[in-house]
């Protein structure tokens, strides 16, 4: 096993402890990051059972100390080596010279990115014919969340192993080749496709593709809002470029898939040649994560950007999909890793932070002061940030256990009609994990884990502020909130035909008919249920009115995000409460972790109790509905 990522690096103690002995976010041996390896490994192997499918198939080679080897190394150097610039990295960001497009990083991070890229973790991600690691989809997302929570820009910048996956898969022969130097010369990657007109409307691109008699291509064009677009960590970077080829119809039909790189190379040795045309002419400066470049990109203006069609076929929007999930997913669980990081931090600072007294004894000014975790409103808010936290974390492994099963049907072949199942359940958590996920996250790291810190919140003194400006952009990144409330009524509930959530549903409500302990808890989930399906029920009746009367189709445009949370609540309460039935069974013998898990139970019922009730009130909403807003005049708002 000495092989597998990293292994052969483990230290002797393997986890630093944590001294806390004044709350300023300063924690001894440590950046800011604690990770909550405890809950990680209890999803994996309580709640998902993946020690099922370890040591089979593709994943023969895995036993569960192997994993909790690999998922406690990442925690060492998450917690330590890449948090370590966590804070600095932020205040300096990056620096630009126009002049030359150049991107240059603090060296505090660069030394971070390093650690990570020698303890070999690009292997989760790189084609196993090209040295990856083969680990399940549930194993590569638990060790990327305690990456993203502390440190996100060394996930994003390390993408190049996984952008080199669709290369590779979906390359021809010769650029197979192309991939193979991806990941021995560990070049970075980037996705192109916003441009200055053409945002979340991505079939409204303007940069062109022109084919030259030596089969390459030049792009013409500029791009907008391009991660990774330059910087200094690799020597050469692959850009996967979207561009309407000459004679290319409108729309995204018309798009194609290109990859164009910053300095042009020999397949065969990855020597470097000349510089390619495709240059960054602007940094953005942003509200936060302010190490990830974020660039305006140009094409084809100083010299030719030459350029490669992916696998020599014109299906560019399918090809960038392949991306584009990758990144949802990314982007759901740095949002969720971050809640935790932040629930930890305010955690630690209520059981430190001595603040009046006891409320019931609060008219008594001779009563000790109290430590802010005994106020009623912290405790509520502490297991709002908890039940969240864990409950979507939970909602990223389960996501990831489909994946799991996609892998191994694909693997194994047999029963296509299951890979389609699968893959279609794949499809409908995603906006899920990516829309609910950043979402819920943005809003409870402001509202509750700032908050937490109280006026200390607002300083960089402590983490949350930093945070909270990370956080935002994942309500943004690859499409909006509003755009997964669309793709997921759209595309995975409609144009499915309703059959991917009709079998989670199922699932959901065998579940919440099981009894058991926690039965007025799974009644309460049953009718959050009911009321779920008829929101459903309302928005595709007006969907089909729609055909007849075409305004109908506001209706469901005024409600589909609404739908989306509505979903994510009834499916992380119902991973609450399965946690919870495991947790009570666990309990009686528990010992040291009698805490542990009867903090599951706790969460659970908490959440059930005070965030199901508001799918009632969604579902009132929602069939009360009408056209009003979109009738009154621009000049009333």
């Amino acid at each position: 096993m000495a092989a597998l990522i990293g292994l052969h690096k483990l230290p002797a103690s393997s986890i630093l402890g944590v001294s806390l002995s004044t709350f300023k976010g300063v924690r001894q041996h440590m950046g800011h990051y604690t990770a909550n390896l405890r809950d990680i490994e209890f999803c994996l192997f309580d709640l998902l059972d993946r020690g099922s499918v370890l040591g089979t198939s593709i994943y023969k080679e895995l036993d569960r100390e192997t994993v909790m080897g690999m998922l406690e190394e990442i925690k060492r150097l998450s917690e330590n080596d890449l948090a370590a610039s966590f804070v600095e990295s932020d205040r300096m960001g990056v620096d630009f010279d126009p002049a030359t497009g150049d991107v240059k990083l603090p060296q505090s991070f660069k030394k971070s990115y390093r650690a990570y890229i020698d303890g070999e973790w690009w292997r989760v991600d790189a084609p196993a014919q090209l040295g990856g690691t083969v680990i399940p989809a549930s194993v590569r997302w638990a060790i990327a969340e305690m990456v993203l929570g502390s440190n996100p820009a060394v996930h994003i910048y390390a993408s190049g192993p996984s952008f080199a996956q669709v290369a590779y898969y979906l390359g021809t022969e010769e650029q197979k080749k192309i991939a193979k130097q991806m990941i021995e010369k560990q070049w970075g990657a980037s996705m192109m496709l916003t441009e200055p007109d053409a945002g979340s409307d991505v079939g409204a691109g303007r940069s062109k593709a022109v084919k030259q008699a030596d089969g390459t291509w030049h792009i013409t064009g500029t791009k907008r809002f391009i991660t990774s677009g330059d910087s200094d960590l690799n020597e050469n970077i692959i850009h996967f470029v979207l561009a309407r080829r000459q004679g290319g119809g409108p729309g995204t039909k018309g798009l194609s898939l290109f990859l164009i790189p910053k300095f042009m190379f020999d397949f065969e040795t990855g020597a470097l040649g000349k510089r390619n045309g495709v240059y960054a002419t602007k940094v953005e400066h942003k509200m936060g994560l302010n190490v990830s470049s974020t660039c305006e990109m140009n094409l084809g203006e100083k010299e030719p950007a030459v350029g490669y069609l992916l696998g020599d076929v014109h299906e560019g929007i399918a090809q960038m999909f392949k991306v584009i999930e990758f990144a949802r997913m990314m982007v759901g669980t740095k949002a969720i890793a971050t809640l935790s990081a932040g629930y930890q931090q305010a955690l630690a600072y209520a059981k430190t932070r001595v603040q009046g007294g006891d409320m019931k004894v609060m008219d008594n000014k001779s009563s000790p002061r109290v430590t802010i975790i005994h106020h009623p409103d912290i405790r509520r808010s502490l297991m709002v940030q908890k039940a969240y936290s864990e409950g979507m974390r939970a909602l990223v492994l389960y996501t990831a256990s489909i994946q799991d099963a996609v892998a191994l049907a694909k693997a194994e072949g047999g029963d296509k009609g299951k890979l389609v199942d699968l893959e279609a359940l794949n499809d409908l958590m995603l906006p899920v994990v990516k829309g609910y996920g950043s979402e819920k996250s943005w809003t409870l790291l402001g509202t509750e884990s700032l908050q937490t810190f109280g006026g200390s919140g607002f300083t960089q003194d402590v983490p949350l502020e930093q945070y909270v400006r990370d956080a935002k952009i994942d309500t943004l990144y690859e499409g909006t909130t509003a755009i997964q409330g669309l793709d997921f009524f759209f595309r995975k509930i409609v144009k499915d035909g309703g059959r991917a959530i009709g079998r989670l549903g199922k699932e959901i409500s065998t579940f919440a008919e099981s009894g058991g302990v926690h039965s007025e808890e799974k009644k309460a989930l049953l009718n959050a249920l009911g009321d779920l399906n008829g929101i459903i029920a309302v928005l595709v009746g007006h969907a089909m009115a729609s055909q007849e009367k075409a305004e109908e189709i506001y209706k469901v445009g005024l409600n589909t995000s609404r739908c989306l949370m509505a979903v994510g609540d009834v499916i992380t309460a119902w991973l609450l409460l399965r946690q919870a039935d495991i947790a009570i069974a666990k309990l009686p013998m528990a010992g040291k972790e009698a805490d542990f898990y009867a903090g599951k139970i706790a969460s659970a019922k908490f959440f059930v109790r005070n965030y199901l009730p508001h799918i009632t009130a969604d579902r009132k909403i929602v069939e009360a509905t009408d056209n009003s807003i979109m009738e009154i005049a621009e000049g009333v708002f």
